[in-house]
This record gives C-alpha cells, sequence and structure tokens, in this order.
C-alpha cells in the first residue's frame, strides 16, 4: 500500500503548498495541479496491478479513534472505482489550470486547489477504507471538500443556495450511513469492514439504510435535488470529477454493501430495478427541458445513475435466482455503464466549461455556431454526446448492450412469474435511451451547429491547449474504450466474479459478455477500417474538383437570420408536449401574435424540480417555521439561561435514577 498513500499524500503536500502560496495564482496552480497529476500516475499504476493480478494489498494500524483503526485495502472492486478516481481528477487539474487563469487576478486559487487535491484524496480513501469510522471520516472530508468547491463563487446567490442545499443534502445521507455502520457492527460485533461469509441477520433493514445513505450520495430519485443545484455551481473541472467520479461512490457503496451484508434477498432486485428505472426517466424527462447547458448535464448524470443502478438489480436477481449469466451481465453492465459515463460525462462538463469560457454563457438559446468557432471544443463535445447517446462505435454503446443482454435474459431465462423485473428494465433503458438521444441532439445541435444567437457566441474563440487537450484525450478513451470493449472486460472481469461469486457457477456465466463484446469489438475495427475506406475514396473522387461550402436551405427565408433558427426549447417542444402528463412541473407561457401588425409574439417553456417544488420546499419551510418559535428561548437575560441548565441537570438526574431502579 506505500504506492498508494505516496499517490494520496502528494496531491494533500501540493495542495497544502498551494494554499501557502498566497495571492501568487501562478504557483499555486503549478503546486495544486502538478501534484495532482503526479499522484494521479502513482495511483493509476497501482490501480493497475491490482486488476493485473496484483493481489488484494492492505494496510492496518491502530488509531487513536475510538473504534476506528487506519485499515485500509484494496480489492478488484476497489481497483475498477480507483481507475476513475485517479484519472479523471488528472485531466481535469491540467484542465483546471486553464479554466482558473480568468480568475487569477480576482482571487486566491490556494484554496481552490487546497480543496481539489483534498476532494480527490478523500474519494481514493473511501474506496479503500477497510473500517467504518475511517470510511465515515473519508466520506465527510470528501463532502466538506466538495461543500467548498461548489461554492467557489460565493459572491453569487444562486452558488450560496446550491452549497446550502448540497450540503444539507449530503449530511442527511451521512445520518443514513451512521446508522447503518452502527448496526452493521452491532450485528457482525466489528467495526472492520469484512465481506460477511454469510447472510446476516435483519439484512434487509440494513440495506435500506445503506440505498438511502448511498443513493442520496449518487443521485437516486428522490434524493438527486442537490445534483442539479451543485453541479452548475461548481467551477466546470470540479463538475466534471463530482459527476464522473463522486457520486460514484454511491455506486461503489451499494454495491460494496452486498458484500458486508453476505448476500442477497430477492426483493432487493425489484426496488433496485423500479428505483433505478425511475431515477432514469426522472433524470432523463427533466434533461429534455432543461436551458442550461450544465443543469442539462446535471440530470442526466441522475439518469446515468439510474441506469447504473437498474443494472445492478439485475445483477441481484441473478444473484437470487441462481442465473449465473444474468448476474455476470447485470454487474458486468453496472461497472462498464459506471466506467463509461466517468469518461464521458467528464468530456462533457469540460466541454461545457470551454463554451462558457469562449461565449460568456450557457444558456443554449444564447449559444449557437460554435463549431465553426471552437473545431477543437466541439468535435469533442459531439464524441461525448454520441457516447451517451449510446451510438456505436463509442464506449457508451458496449455498456448499454450489456444492459440490454442482461435484460433479455432475465426475460428469457426466468420463469414468467419472475421475470417483470428484467422485463421493466428493457423497457426501462428502451425509454431512456430514447429520451436521452432527444436531449443531446437539443444540446449539441443547439450549441455548435446553426448561427450564433448572441454577441457572446458570435466572438467565441478556442479555448486554449490546456482546457482543449483534456477534452481530446477523454474524447480518444471514449473512441479506443468503444472500439475494444473487450479489453475493458478484462480489467473488470475480477471486480464482476467478486460481485458474482455468489451464483452456483460464475464460469457458466461469464463467457456470454466475453463472447458478445468479442464480436462487438471486430465489429468496432472493421466499421473504421470502412470508414476510412470511405474517407479516402471522397478524396479520391474530389480530387481536382472545385468544393464549395454554403449554407442549407433556409426554407424560403430571403436571410437566414439566427432568429429563423429552431431554438433549444422549440426543437424539443413536440416530445415535450406529447410528455406534458409525466412533467407536471413544465412551464409554458405564450405570447400570440395580435392585429394585423403585430410587434411581437414569443412561447417561453421551462421545468422546475417537482420533487424539491412539492416535496422538499413545503417540508423544509415547515421546519423553518417550526423552530422559529423556539426563538422566544433566546432572549439575552443570562438568569435565564441558567435556568435552563439547571433544569436539564435535574431532568437527567431523574433519568438516571429511573434507569438505576
Amino acid at each position: 500500500m506505500t504506492l498508494f498513500l505516496l499517490a494520496v499524500l502528494l496531491p494533500l503536500l501540493g495542495g497544502s503548498a498551494a494554499l501557502a502560496a498566497g495571492r501568487n495564482a501562478r504557483l499555486a496552480t503549478r503546486l495544486g495541479a502538478g501534484s495532482a497529476v503526479l499522484g494521479a500516475v502513482l495511483g493509476l499504476w497501482f490501480a493497475a496491478g491490482v486488476l493485473l493480478g496484483g493481489g488484494e494489498p492492505a494496510l492496518s494500524t491502530s488509531w487513536a479513534v475510538p473504534y476506528g483503526s487506519f485499515s485500509i485495502g484494496a480489492d478488484a472492486l476497489s481497483a475498477v472505482f480507483l481507475l476513475l478516481a485517479f484519472l479523471l481528477p488528472a485531466i481535469a487539474a491540467v484542465y483546471g489550470a486553464g479554466y482558473l487563469a480568468a480568475y487569477g487576478g480576482d482571487r486566491r486559487l490556494g484554496p481552490a486547489w487546497f480543496f481539489f487535491n483534498l476532494l480527490t484524496a478523500a474519494i481514493a480513501l473511501v474506496l479503500v477504507a477497510r473500517n467504518a469510522v475511517l470510511f465515515l471520516v473519508a466520506w465527510e472530508v470528501m463532502s466538506l471538500a466538495s461543500y467548498f468547491l461548489v461554492v467557489f463563487e460565493d459572491e453569487r446567490l444562486e452558488v450560496r443556495r446550491a452549497g446550502w442545499t448540497y450540503l444539507v443534502a449530503t449530511h442527511l445521507g451521512t445520518a443514513f450511513l451512521l446508522a447503518f455502520f452502527v448496526l452493521l457492527g452491532q450485528r457482525t460485533g466489528s467495526f472492520e469492514l469484512a465481506s460477511a461469509a454469510a447472510a446476516l441477520p435483519g439484512a434487509g433493514s440494513l440495506f435500506l439504510l445503506a440505498l438511502v445513505g448511498f443513493g442520496t450520495k449518487a443521485g437516486l430519485v428522490p434524493l438527486h435535488i442537490w445534483l442539479p443545484e451543485a453541479h452548475p455551481a461548481a467551477p466546470s473541472h470540479v463538475s466534471a470529477v463530482m459527476s464522473g467520479v463522486m457520486i460514484k461512490t454511491g455506486i461503489y457503496g451499494l454495491m460494496r454493501t452486498l458484500l458486508w451484508l453476505g448476500g442477497a434477498e430477492v426483493w432487493w432486485a425489484t426496488v433496485l430495478v423500479v428505483v433505478g428505472v425511475g431515477t432514469g426517466l426522472v433524470g432523463a424527462l427533466f434533461a429534455l427541458s432543461q436551458r442550461d447547458l450544465k443543469r442539462l448535464l446535471a440530470y442526466s448524470s441522475v439518469e446515468n445513475v439510474g441506469l447504473i443502478t437498474l443494472a445492478i438489480g439485475l445483477g441481484v436477481l441473478g444473484l437470487t435466482r441462481d442465473s449465473p449469466s444474468l448476474a455476470v451481465l447485470g454487474f458486468g453492465a453496472a461497472l462498464m455503464h459506471a466506467l463509461n459515463h466517468g469518461l464521458f460525462k467528464g468530456l462533457l462538463f469540460l466541454g461545457a466549461g470551454a463554451v462558457r469560457h469562449a461565449a460568456g454563457t450557457l444558456e443554449l438559446d444564447s449559444l449557437g455556431g460554435l463549431l465553426r468557432r471552437m473545431p477543437r471544443t466541439g468535435l469533442a463535445f459531439l464524441v461525448g454526446a454520441a457516447a451517451i447517446t449510446a451510438l456505436p462505435p463509442l464506449n457508451g454503446f458496449a455498456g448499454e448492450l450489456l444492459l440490454y443482454a442482461a435484460g433479455l435474459e432475465g426475460v428469457a431465462g426466468l420463469p414468467p412469474r419472475h421475470a417483470w423485473p428484467a422485463l421493466l428494465a428493457v423497457a426501462g433503458v428502451a425509454l431512456i435511451g430514447g429520451l436521452a438521444l432527444v436531449a443531446f441532439v437539443k444540446a449539441a445541435g443547439t450549441a455548435f451547429l446553426g448561427e450564433p444567437r448572441s454577441s457572446g457566441a458570435q466572438g467565441a474563440h478556442e479555448a486554449p491547449a490546456s482546457m482543449t487537450l483534456p477534452l481530446l484525450l477523454l474524447a480518444g478513451l471514449c473512441v479506443l474504450a468503444g472500439l475494444l470493449p473487450i479489453a475493458v472486460w478484462r480489467l473488470l472481469e475480477p471486480a464482476v466474479a467478486q460481485l458474482s461469486a455468489g451464483t452456483p457457477s460464475f464460469a457458466a456465466g461469464g463467457g456470454v459478455p466475453h463472447t458478445l463484446l468479442g464480436y462487438l469489438t471486430v465489429a468496432g475495427l472493421v466499421l473504421v477500417a470502412v470508414l476510412l475506406l470511405l474517407v479516402m475514396v471522397r478524396r479520391v473522387l474530389l480530387r481536382g474538383r472545385v468544393v464549395r461550402a454554403s449554407t442549407t436551405w433556409a426554407c424560403g427565408y430571403a436571410e437566414n437570420v439566427p432568429r429563423a433558427q429552431y431554438t433549444g426549447s422549440s426543437l424539443v417542444e413536440p416530445v415535450a408536449a406529447f410528455l406534458e402528463p409525466l412533467l407536471p412541473s413544465r412551464n409554458l407561457a405564450v405570447r400570440t401574435p395580435r392585429g394585423l401588425f403585430a410587434r411581437e409574439a414569443w412561447v417561453k417553456t421551462g421545468s422546475t424540480d417537482i420533487f424539491r417544488q412539492r416535496v422538499y420546499a413545503p417540508a423544509f419551510g415547515w421546519l423553518r417555521d417550526a423552530f422559529s418559535r423556539t426563538r422566544r428561548l433566546q432572549h439575552g437575560q443570562l438568569q435565564w439561561y441558567l435556568l435552563y441548565i439547571f433544569a436539564t441537570l435535574i431532568l437527567l438526574l431523574v433519568l438516571e435514577l429511573g434507569v438505576r431502579r
């Protein structure tokens, strides 16, 4: 574990040095970003070694904390998530060096780099913690570090509100995790986190506590409301890490819970599939109606977390119904989609940051025409959009192919009375995928195609190399992982075997995805060869001919003005109108033309989060009103405060006497 400790300590030391750099923004950036990249290189080396047969390194030493010990260890499941936990923050750190340069003259960047490196170190520690107290400490550090990054631009009111929402949500989730670990320690007799040899008594209640606690961090509906608030408020390289890596700690926690509890019950699979389908649908529906690019991406993260959760549910269904193929396909789809989502969602958030850097806005209806002005950013964003909508031969296709295969395996291989969760999963994935496709046609098309809709978009320019190179690297990884899914599967296979060990024969199910992804790899390589051949043929046919560029037909308009284009809202309006029963919080305001020579007419659409509007806002409003009444106890008179203390002591004495009797 020495290599892992170095990978964690180097970013912490570099972040501390950046904090001490004062107002020297350039020095703080070099120290913070440089140490993050160096630590990530060591961390990736460590994680790859574990996945490629390096055993399960561990370290345990005493710790002067009640019930705690510094016990860490890495197995295949930890190593898969460590790949993301080191890779994406390193790329985001390089990007952040260019992104934060615009803030260097106005504020100190040392705190931003300190908390960024602290966040990445805490995430890595969560993934290897083998003691409940250490896990909770790392979890809390991760939550607080990300909070300070979310409120980086705390002079803005909406940022402070987003930070407050995130802080409340994350600590509500932590409260459930605290109860989970206390009960788990009580039933196992130890706070050391080891895989249970047999199912624990009362495991169902522990599973529900873990689902709420870890589900809050992952963004499961209805615990998701902090995502569309915090992600748009944070700097884009932080949003990439939070969406691509941090929320995956919730997914990791759910998977690890299955091992801690020593098995699963049949109804757990149903709960996970239903929650996953519901989360995916809500995320996709609300992504469809967003006008801010980063809010759209945040709801898309909710959607993809739903897909990963229902894949876990299918894996649990395979465990509990003795179906090795279903278990392997379900857990394999969950791990592959989690890894792929980290790549393409990190790419999309970084791309959104480049758009804001260039155009000064993320309002989709104020963008347009950016592909010509930002070709590298536009190309990378289009690759990410195609990957997240599962278009071949990109990496998103491989994960969703395994997910469909898992659902179909459950439908075909289980008795009808047991197969309905798998049927629900197949139908849910199909509907979610269609909605996601419309949402990202809107996002990519409105922002990058057509003509500029504002002066900011008109004057946009390509981001600096420190921002575009990370985009191109992530885009390349999305293509590479899509072309070689069998290589990705070989990395994931030990973790899949670990999760599927409860099936009668892992080998009986392990060959299905191997064969499927092998064929997909061959098909992807053949497709690339055909495309290259077509490009060469096109060049030969056009050799010596004049090629002109022109605008597309403008439907008879004499002048192709930006106002004649579809906006993002109008593009998805037919779909949104059709799905209006599922969008009860959709807002539509119309001003129709009036008179013979109408001066104006407009349509405005929007959508508010129904859970925030109808559940959380009334509940917290009631709590605020209830607690505001207690202010009467704070009147500034010392004698009354002494009386409160005296009354409390008397009450405690009475309770103690009652207990002794």
